[in-house]
């Protein structure tokens, strides 16, 4: 049977201490509210729908193309299910409710707590757990047949409930039909004023209907993230997660806690991953490939048996065994065919250098095509930009282009042809040409004796 998820993400979270919505904060540089959606999914919902309240707009914006509804006035976790009543009219099977500040659910776990539910034919099913220290949640009573009878917050509590360390997560599984037909009957009669998703728990009991409880072993799993505390600690959590799971994929890691990698990213058989490397958002490494140390790479490819040297990567492509770096620079639209380099202190964007062919150093390249088996001396750069447009540069085969040659785009270099060091090219050269551009040179003899008698030095 499908199901759906609600996600709740209205909150402000006042302990943040942020103009950022607390659900908008990032775990290895993805939102909490789409790592919760992305577990929804991958745990079998067929349909997720998010709750916004605090800066929605902040939230939605985050999340384009997940359907949304507001809950204007945050009264509780039953309040936000009142907001989503709308959207999720006539939705039958399971309802998952899931806290958007809950990052770190995996969606075994969801799915477990899915069929529980559907299995024993509960009304509603508690995701619990065992925590050494339960202080600050609620309690899990259970009856003499075990069954679940009560949630207990600690402020009611009685000292033998306080001793139970099965507390509740926050995240439930009901029968859509079910919650929908009863929900009207929560009520804000508590100190707070609001409407709690908790007492439903109450209400099906009430009426006869069952209520169970899935317990995951994993407290980890269901922490909350109220503060930049807890944001950390979620986030070594996560990265442990994510490290330990590739390093068993046959990647190899100097030192796992030196090493960010988000989720998404798809790496090979074989990678090596040195100190001070982050993997962020849509990046994929082949096979045998090395990266680091002191190296971050965002939205770009990079291919098998590469290597990338202390160096940053923004949408950029890297062919096979083609290198970068140190302290290279390649920014978007950047791509490096095979065997291609990208040398020390070089800078590229939106550009294209052919296979075999060499930055080396000290080089400003951007919007380029560079040919196969091309050297590009140290110091060259593309002048690109004219404070208008920007204008082309084309570099054919098997050119040498000398050491700061200034590239005036438009501009192209002919296969094979060579720019003189210390030129500035501003028409095009024929292919096999040498291009020459320099003042005479002046030699004065004596000068620097004469300059010395002059100061008195």
């Amino acid at each position: 049977m499908a199901a759906t998820a609600l996600i709740l993400a209205a909150g402000e979270g006042t302990r943040m201490k942020s103009d950022t919505p607390k659900v908008a904060h990032r775990l290895l540089g993805v939102p909490m509210v789409s790592l919760v959606i992305a577990t929804a999914r991958a745990a079998g919902c067929d349909r997720v729908v998010v709750v916004t309240g605090h800066k929605a707009e902040v939230v939605e914006a985050l999340i384009p193309g997940e359907t949304c509804v507001r809950q204007e006035r945050q009264l509780g976790t039953g309040h936000a299910v009142m907001a989503a009543a709308e959207e999720l009219a006539g939705v039958k099977g399971s309802l998952v409710v899931l806290s958007g500040d809950t990052p770190l659910m995996s969606a075994e776990t969801v799915a477990g707590l899915i069929a529980l539910r559907e299995s024993s034919g509960a009304a509603m099913t508690v995701l619990t757990t065992n925590m050494p220290d339960p202080a600050g949640y609620g309690r899990i009573v259970r009856d003499r047949d075990g069954e679940v009878e009560a949630i207990v917050e600690e402020k009611d509590a009685t000292p033998e409930q306080r001793a139970i360390t099965e507390v509740n997560t926050g995240t439930y599984c009901f029968d859509a039909a079910v919650l929908f037909a009863h929900l009207a009957k929560l009520s804000t009669d508590n100190a707070q004023g609001e409407y709690y998703l908790t007492d439903m728990l109450s209400v099906f009991r009430s009426e006869g209907m069952a209520v169970t409880a899935s317990l995951t072993e994993d407290p980890f799993e269901t922490i909350g993230v109220n503060s930049r505390v807890q944001l950390a600690e979620a986030s070594a959590v996560l990265q442990h997660r994510i490290n330990r799971a590739w390093m068993l994929e046959g990647v190899t890691m100097t030192d796992p806690s030196l090493v960010w990698i988000a989720p998404g990213v798809t790496i090979g058989r074989d990678v090596e991953l040195l100190p001070m490397t982050f993997l962020m958002g849509d990046t994929t490494v082949g096979d045998r490939a090395v990266l680091g140390p002191n190296t971050r790479v965002t939205d770009s490819h990079i291919g098998a048996e590469a290597v990338v040297d202390s160096s940053v990567l923004v949408g950029a492509k890297v062919g096979p065994r083609a290198t970068v770096g140190p302290v290279a620079y390649l920014r978007p639209g950047t791509v490096l065919e095979a065997g291609a380099k990208a040398g020390t202190s070089v800078e590229i964007k939106n550009s294209t250098v052919g296979e075999n062919s060499k930055v080396p150093h000290l080089s400003y390249i951007g919007d380029a095509r560079i040919g196969r088996d091309v050297n590009v001396g140290a110091g060259t750069i593309t002048c690109n930009y004219d404070g208008v447009r920007k204008h082309p540069t084309v570099i054919g085969d098997g050119a040498f282009i000398g050491s700061d040659t200034m590239l005036v785009a438009p501009v192209e270099i002919g296969s094979g042809a060579v720019t003189g060091a210390g030129s500035a090219i501003t028409r095009d050269v024929p292919a096999g040409s040498l291009a020459v551009e320099r003042c005479e040179q002046r030699v004065l003899e004596g000068w620097a004796a004469r300059r010395v008698g002059k100061t008195g030095q």
